[in-house]
């Protein structure tokens, strides 16, 4: 059904410019029947965040409005579509030494005595928390340490970046077998149609590995690979593997965050 409308890249990969197969942007000629934006338009140095995205975004849709076109955002970056729809908190960025110390913290003490001393400054964030997600319980009392305010507080601050009556979402959750059948097809296709020559080029650059462009599903597995650490068929029973997890994980994330939104196969 033709709409009319600008589809507006919600993938935090898309947005990187010379992975247009890695990150499995749109083919020239799906894009070429309808405006798209926010497509290959940093580079794999850069380190696009949340709410850098969210203003290139509003400014999209704000420019699609403008020329009397609706937007369709696309993509399982689940982050950005929270910004949009329910608010991006404005946390100061955490010292290093503040993170450093909250680290030993966690080493000396274990997570039991992280999460009691975490748990009496946000109760809310400790119990939201997953068991042995270190990553996120440093980061809230790591923010607490730098701001004496809670993650929770700044979260209750937070307003919709989006009119609650203005959009729309749907999300697409395909049966399991079909989507894990298609997750090894792409992997497939990738190789066969430039994710090897992108991946050598990339690497070649000698980026951070830290850069979230470099985190790209597949890169490392077919950077091994080359490298001679691993063979063809281990990096490609990895890669499979690796995009099978990462879609389950985007299952999980949309069924979490946004268990109202309607399914469609």
């Amino acid at each position: 059904m033709e709409t009319g409308a600008v589809i507006i890249n919600a993938d935090s990969q898309q947005l990187y410019a010379d992975m247009d197969v890695l990150s499995a942007r749109p083919p020239a000629e799906d894009e070429a029947k309808a405006p798209h934006r926010l497509y290959g338009v940093a580079d794999a140095g850069e380190a696009w965040s949340v709410g850098k995205w969210s203003r290139a975004a509003l400014d999209e849709i704000c420019r699609a409005h403008a020329d009397g076109k609706n937007a369709i955002l696309v993509g399982g970056t689940g982050l950005y579509f929270n910004a949009l729809t329910k608010g991006l908190a404005d946390i100061p960025p955490v010292p290093p030494f503040i993170r450093d110390m909250v680290e030993e913290e966690y080493d000396i003490g274990g997570e039991e005595d992280f999460r009691a001393t975490l748990r009496e400054i946000d109760p809310e964030s400790e119990a939201r928390i997953f068991p042995s997600d270190r990553q996120r319980l440093v980061r809230a009392l790591s923010v607490f340490r730098t701001s004496g305010k809670s993650l929770t507080e700044f979260k209750a601050e937070t307003r919709p970046l989006l009119r609650p009556q203005s959009w729309s979402g749907i999300i697409v959750e395909p049966e399991r077998d079909v989507l894990y059948a298609n997750c090894d097809r792409r992997v497939d296709i990738m190789l066969e149609t430039g994710a090897i020559e992108e991946t050598r080029a990339l690497m070649a650059r000698g980026l951070d590995m830290g850069l979230p462009a470099m985190k790209a599903v597949g890169l490392r597995e077919i950077a091994a690979w080359l490298d001679g650490q691993i063979p063809r068929e281990q990096a490609v029973s990895a890669m499979k593997q690796a995009t099978r997890n990462y879609a389950k994980r985007q299952l999980t994330w949309f069924r979490n965050q946004q268990a109202d939104w309607p399914r469609h196969s």
